[in-house]
């Protein structure tokens, strides 16, 4: 994952330190009560890592059997390959399977709606394209969680109508999180308020992408009582400072649930995927030992 990629040097001068809560966080979780069991999900963005044989994949393991090995270590996948050609039923079935015969502890697939719906069609006129991803993906059944709309960096405050319109255009039910690049989103506070104000109306969350390069997109605002975090790592050369930002997340999570958030998506990229088991692992066992979720760690092969 490129976005927010910056140089060794540059990443020695970013503030990492998360920003305060956004002004739609404590209206969407007042009233709230810490006391349900919170979800929680980790995961990667793709299972498909050669590097991973004989890291967490087992030796000779094929790549037509890499996301069976995937199921027995994550709970979740931040699904990306539907984004590049709409989803045949037929191939989700058969993703469907694989976690149901190997995945021990339940198992969510968080597909990334196709780019010929936001890329492409920029949300005008997608409604046949629509109707065909969600199609697709609902052969995913009990095993489908949310679907994320990632939009980009070009589809800015102007749009706001046209994407107000096409989320109210998908089921209710719909568990829908949004992504938004362009900054003027969250740097001017007569874009930003709006937002995030039409977001919770609609019942749909808001993503938070941690990346070096593009603080502005962490906004910490809350639209629903459920979080979906993109976090960017940046490789093994800076394992120290992207465990001390986890433990950021952590403290700030532990807030969150402490004042009633529900859910938890948090799933970890790095520029280079070779090592982000490693990471998130990490976050597993500090998710665990702080925040009391009872997520399996890793089993890395050879430990």
């Amino acid at each position: 994952m490129d976005f927010g990629k910056v140089s060794d040097d540059e990443l020695n001068r970013v503030d990492f330190s998360l920003p305060a809560d956004g002004l739609q966080t404590p209206q969407t979780l007042a009233g709230k009560k810490a006391g349900n069991t919170p979800e929680f999900y980790v995961g990667c963005a793709k299972w498909g890592r050669k590097e991973w044989v004989n890291m967490i994949y087992p030796p000779k393991t094929k790549e037509a059997n890499f996301l069976d090995e995937y199921v027995k270590h994550f709970n979740s996948i931040e699904l990306n390959a539907v984004f590049y050609n709409l989803p045949k039923p037929e191939q989700i079935r058969k993703w469907k399977e694989k976690a149901a015969i190997n995945a021990s502890n339940g198992f969510l697939f968080c597909p990334k709606f196709s780019q010929t719906i936001t890329h492409m069609k920029r949300l005008k006129g997608a409604e046949e394209a629509t109707d065909l991803f969600l199609s697709g993906i609902s052969e995913f059944g009990e095993y489908l969680g949310p679907c994320f709309l990632q939009m980009g960096d070009n589809f800015g405050p102007k749009n706001k109508e046209t994407l107000a319109a096409y989320l109210e255009y998908l089921a209710t039910d719909l568990s829908v999180f949004v992504e938004l690049r362009n900054t003027e989103w969250f740097n001017i506070e007569s874009n930003r308020k709006p937002l995030f104000e039409m977001l919770a109306r609609l019942n749909k969350g808001a993503i938070i992408t941690d990346a070096s390069g593009r603080r502005d997109v962490i906004h910490m605002e809350l639209t629903i009582p459920e979080v979906f975090i993109r976090f960017v790592g940046n490789g093994a050369a800076f394992k120290a400072s992207d465990e001390a930002r986890i433990d950021e997340w952590v403290k700030r999570l532990k807030v969150w649930l402490d004042q009633g958030l529900e859910k938890v998506y948090f799933f970890l990229h790095q520029h280079d995927e070779k090592d982000t088991p490693i990471l998130a692992d990490y976050t597993i066992k500090a998710f665990n030992k702080h925040l009391g979720s009872q997520l399996p760690e890793i089993n890395f092969l050879g430990a």
